[in-house]
């Protein structure tokens, strides 16, 4: 059995191919590997693939002996700090069950120079989406993660090419981009960088009424400039937010587009663990494999 770890914003996703189950982040803080047994016996397991925080130490799957400070660069900066993630990924370091670690897209990555204006393009997760959509949509597409925050990623022949981050373009619910306002209000320490980015997705900025359009638009937006590198891409989206804005999606961008729920990256991560330890594959969406 392989088992694919998603470090999600509000939650961690574990899945194989037959069974997942969800911890809330700040219930994880508790995880310890008997709760593996709610997917197989921990005997059973053959693999895991871990998602980390933004992953933006590693530029390969490595194998979780050979990781330092769990594969990222800093805790401080974007994003929301628990310690489930943390107590998760040192669990599962601790409990001898083969591991890989998944790493973020960033700078050191093998994507188009021209993404690298940007120091990050997305965290460990999305990868394991981008390669489970990858088995039906085929090696060249876009998916969208719509969720919390919104992050896109472009596949070109099975290889990544780039990415959004959530830091960078569309709004997600809580996470976005950060504006004059909140550059302002950080100037004026009424917030941290990090605070005015846990501020600045439509639940915080758009009237209620309007989030849900609002989101489609950006996500449409996000999705429609990728394009221009692949034309005819297909074109998925992901994430919490999917199934209410993939209609007004769809209808922005003139093409059709399918929807994946909210396992697909934990479900994606087991996939990778398979084909990692027992699959053979040298390499996993153009990224190399260091165990």
């Amino acid at each position: 059995m392989f088992i694919g770890i998603d470090h999600g914003t509000t939650a961690l996703r574990f899945a194989s191919d037959t069974a997942e189950f969800r911890i809330p982040r700040e219930k994880a803080t508790e995880f310890t590997t008997t709760d593996l047994e709610r997917i197989c016996p921990v005997e059973e397991i053959e693999g895991i693939a871990v998602c980390y925080s933004m992953g933006d130490a590693i530029t390969d799957i490595t194998d979780i002996r050979k990781v330092k400070n769990r594969g990222i660069i800093t805790r401080e900066g974007a994003g929301k700090h628990t310690g489930g993630g943390t107590r998760v990924y040192d669990e599962i370091a601790a409990s001898g069950i083969p591991a890989v670690v998944i790493p973020g897209i960033h700078r050191g990555s093998p994507t188009d120079p021209r993404f690298k204006a940007y120091s990050h393009q997305t965290s460990p997760e999305k990868l394991g989406i981008a390669y489970e959509v990858m088995q039906t949509l085929g090696e060249t597409f876009i998916v969208s993660d719509a969720g919390s925050n919104t992050v896109s990623l472009l596949i070109t022949d099975g290889t990544i090419t780039g990415a959004f981050d959530a830091c960078v373009f569309a709004p997600g619910t809580t996470h976005g981009a950060l504006d004059v306002d909140a550059i302002r209000r950080i100037d004026r320490r009424e917030e941290t960088a990090n605070e005015a980015f846990l501020h600045a997705g439509v639940r915080h900025t758009i009237p209620e009424d309007l989030q849900e359009a609002t989101l489609a638009l950006w996500t449409a937006m996000e999705i429609a400039s990728l394009r221009l590198l692949a034309p005819d891409a297909p074109v998925a989206i992901a994430g919490s937010q999917a199934p209410g804005i993939a209609a007004e999606v769809s209808r922005l961008i003139k093409t059709p587009v399918v929807v994946y729920d909210d396992w697909v990256a934990a479900r994606g991560c087991a996939r990778i663990a398979r084909d990692v330890f027992v699959g053979g594959v040298t390499s996993v969406l153009g990224l190399g494999i260091d165990r």
